[in-house]
């Protein structure tokens, strides 16, 4: 079942697994790339900086957005992806 409310915007459910790093769950860099994937419809939530496959997680898109509530990109469609250079500045998006 899809969630959809007023507090959630994502036309996807709250225990969604999305990819995203180690040190975006410990809070120790922000995330800075978004990644809606063509492919399969998935999500990816990045520092923007290269990392190693052991830091690589699954968690549930609610945390994410519980992490980083200034990710609201639920609009942006499949095959696109934002970045921003830091936290608080504008996203920018394009077509991967």
């Amino acid at each position: 079942m899809i969630e959809r409310s007023g507090s959630w915007p994502f036309d996807a459910p709250r225990n969604l697994a999305v990819v995203t790093v180690r040190q975006v769950v410990d809070r120790t860099l922000p995330i800075l790339l978004v990644v809606h994937d063509a492919e399969d419809g998935g999500w990816q939530f990045l520092t923007g900086l290269a990392f190693e496959v052991a830091d690589g997680m699954l968690v549930c898109l609610e945390e994410i957005v519980e992490l980083d509530a200034s990710v609201e990109l639920a609009d942006l469609p499949e095959g696109h992806e934002a970045t921003r250079t830091h936290v608080g500045a504008p996203w920018q998006r394009r077509a991967e």
